[in-house]
């Protein structure tokens, strides 16, 4: 997810995000911590990266991977705690003001 052009991170991310969206798959991820802080620590490093080269679409899906996250009440808790700054400060305004989609996440944050 990390590594690659805009489009095949867009992808693996895409593919993370159909994962979470089913049952099992969020709570295979959620079931142990290294699981979590695992897909918790790509999905931070990719949110870093997105700072230089900015890709409202990546984000889009980035953002619906943490919704999907929270969604489960352990790992809503850890994320409360890890969630990366850049999410909560500026950095992204104007990529979230531009998705009406997001309003629901800030509302999280």
């Amino acid at each position: 997810m990390e590594m690659g052009s805009e489009l095949s991170k867009t992808v693996a991310t895409f593919i993370v995000q159909k994962i979470l969206l089913d049952d099992v798959g969020l709570d295979y991820i959620c079931t142990t911590a290294e699981r979590f802080f695992a897909v918790g620590r790509v999905l931070a490093n990719m949110v870093a990266a997105l700072a230089e080269q900015p890709s409202s679409r990546l984000l889009k899906h980035i953002i619906r991977c943490y919704l999907r996250l929270s969604d489960n009440p352990r790992a809503c808790d850890a994320l409360r705690s890890c969630l990366p700054d850049m999410l909560r400060d500026a950095t992204f305004a104007s990529c979230l003001r531009v998705s009406s989609f997001c309003l629901g996440f800030l509302a999280f944050v």
